[in-house]
């Protein structure tokens, strides 16, 4: 199986940790582009949609006071002139731009600018109708796994063959930090043997060595919470990898696969010379 494995797609999601400041986001951006991440990416929303009326009312400690849920969410979502803007920086940077859209009107949103994959979060997993929305674009889809049962995956799957659309299953457990001992990485395996797809893993544990584990059991995509400050104000913050953590995180898997070889006996030439060293009879 380590034969197979190459370094794999590199997503750094920013998400909601630019807490609404695009300066701040910029700044996760050339993290992400500096320590070789193939894309950065983001979440968008149509606030009037996708939030449940439950929570829009609930009060919230924020930066900016004691505000409503709705109201602090409005403060961290980016408008049409800060995706234009944001786009065009990671354009400029070389560095490619994903959005995870949580409703239809979003989708639509974010269509204009291209992007290279759709992204379904875990929340939005079993909601059929943007499965639906998302599939007749054809266009190939990372489908987030955190949140749902077999049976929702199944349910998933089929909109998507029926649509004619690809996919990716990105193993996720929904827990922000997700402690180590529920990361159930051998589900990787599962998803793989089960559904015979490309499979990848959006991990939202503090640490970093399980998303090499995840990496070394064939996740071919690597989604991790990337932030520039761990202890900033945010939801997500606690569970995202630091400047350090995406360095080491590229690095190593720039590097990992060349470690496995071609599983054949040989001997080096600097063995050979040792050898000559050590060989006294």
């Amino acid at each position: 199986m380590f034969k197979k494995l190459k370094k794999p797609i590199l997503i750094a999601e920013i998400g909601i940790n630019h807490n609404g400041s695009v300066e701040l986001a910029k700044k996760i951006i050339k993290s992400a582009k500096d320590n070789n991440f193939d894309y950065v990416k983001f979440q968008k929303r149509d606030l009037k949609i996708c939030i449940p009326n439950t929570y829009k009312d609930i009060k919230k400690d924020t930066p900016w006071g004691q505000i409503s849920y709705l109201d602090y969410k409005k403060k961290i979502e980016f408008n049409k002139n800060q995706y234009d803007h944001l786009y065009k920086f990671c354009k400029d940077l070389n560095i490619g731009m994903l959005c995870s859209a949580w409703d239809i009107n979003s989708l639509q949103f974010i269509k204009k600018y291209r992007m290279k994959y759709n992204k379904v979060p875990s929340a939005l997993i079993t909601n059929s109708k943007f499965l639906e929305a998302v599939s007749k674009e054809k266009k190939k889809t990372l489908i987030s796994t955190g949140m749902c049962t077999i049976k929702d995956i199944d349910n998933a799957i089929e909109i998507f063959k029926k649509n004619k659309c690809k996919y990716v299953l990105m193993h996720c457990v929904s827990e922000y930090p997700c402690p180590t001992h529920k990361l159930n990485l051998n589900f990787i395996s599962t998803l793989k043997k089960k559904y015979k797809c490309e499979v990848g893993y959006s991990g939202h544990e503090a640490s970093l060595s399980p998303t090499l584990f995840a990496w070394s059991l064939g996740a071919q995509y690597i989604e991790r919470h990337v932030t520039i400050d761990r202890s900033l104000w945010g939801t997500d913050q606690s569970a995202s990898l630091e400047v350090a953590g995406m360095q080491n995180l590229s690095s190593i898997l720039s590097k990992a696969s060349s470690y496995f070889g071609d599983g054949i006996k040989k001997i080096t030439k600097e063995e050979k010379k040792m050898l000559v060293k050590f060989k006294y009879w």
